[in-house]
């Protein structure tokens, strides 16, 4: 089979098409041909070494397909059902082992795309809103990076809890999406400072919680826009890591909350992870939650995808299609 394959870490040139052995299922996982991978930051995380994994691996931690082969112990899925998965290593490419208990069928009127691309990213906008920082109805979030993956997931859910959404992004084009996602207030940090807008916003009195993926360009002026006992939802970093700093300064400013919480601890459970895939599912199919796939590419142009990833050229959705 086809895969995209890292002997080292570094820049996208890193990434390999290899041809590597169909794996063959252990008695507790399913064989998934894959239709649809979605492509996401933890994969450039993983390709620069900022998470260390043995070497050489299969990028990719999220995909959706049909199961081909089951282990003998396998009964939650079966040959020729739909399903799709994510926080397992090697989507990347034509076929994946997982783990069985990892997989979620897809439900009718959701189609592979569909599920690839919302299985990371709507499940990290799932628990970011409804347990990280349950979002209550007249609340005010400042979300980052609005029209991201993510972020426009993350406002299309606050939007229907009946929250107040202070969005930021970059260019006019992603401000009509982040509105036409639900956004109340948009803020184009590379014309106007975010912190001084937002304060202005909210006369002074800031914001419930902040969103951020990413990071050290956004983190500081986020924690001054926290109301008392605020909570910061550090949840990425696009643009580097944050700098460590003195936990005395969350209480001078107002004995604040801060947290970097990762979608694998808010689906540890087999039952947790139905749930959540579930609800996003379910919103998906009721409409409340549209999709946007902006681009699919063949499995062998991985490493445009990456690219246009971290030049933060992209909204929405990027896939790669291994057939």
């Amino acid at each position: 089979m086809k895969a995209i394959q890292v002997k080292q870490t570094g820049g996208p040139d890193v990434m390999e098409l290899a041809d590597l052995p169909i794996p063959q299922p252990k008695a507790n996982e399913a064989v998934v041909k894959i239709q649809a991978a979605g492509v996401n930051f933890i994969d450039v995380y993983n390709r620069e070494g900022r998470y260390k994994l043995a070497l050489p691996f299969v990028l990719g931690q999220e995909a959706a397909g049909v199961v081909s082969a089951v282990g003998s112990e396998v009964r939650e899925v079966a040959i020729g059902d739909r399903v799709a998965y994510t926080m397992t290593l090697g989507s990347y490419a034509e076929f994946a082992a997982v783990p069985a208990d990892r997989l979620v069928k897809i439900p009718a009127g959701v189609s592979e795309r569909e599920a690839a691309a919302a299985m990371l990213q709507g499940m990290t906008a799932h628990y970011l809103s409804h347990d990280t920082y349950p979002l209550r109805k007249g609340e005010t979030a400042l979300i980052h990076a609005a029209a991201g993956g993510v972020g426009l997931l993350l406002v299309q859910m606050a939007h229907h809890i009946g929250a107040r959404v202070i969005a930021t992004v970059s260019t006019d084009e992603k401000a009509k999406l982040a509105r036409a996602a639900g956004a109340n207030e948009i803020i184009l940090y590379t014309q106007a400072d975010f912190e001084a807008e937002t304060k202005r916003l909210t006369n002074g009195k800031g914001v419930d919680v902040v969103y951020d993926s990413v990071g050290k360009t956004t983190f500081e002026k986020g924690l001054n826009l926290l109301r008392p006992r605020g909570m910061m939802v550090l949840y990425g970093g696009s643009s580097g890591a944050v700098p460590p700093f003195d936990p005395i300064t969350l209480t001078q400013k107002g004995s604040l909350y801060l947290t970097r919480p990762s979608l694998g601890h808010y689906i540890i459970t087999a039952q947790e992870l139905q749930q959540r895939a579930g609800a996003v599912f379910g919103m998906i199919r009721e409409g409340k939650l549209k999709l946007r796939i902006e681009h699919v590419y063949p499995l062998a142009q991985a490493a445009q995808a990456h690219r246009d990833l971290e030049g933060r050229k992209t909204t929405g959705k990027l896939l790669l299609l291994p057939n």
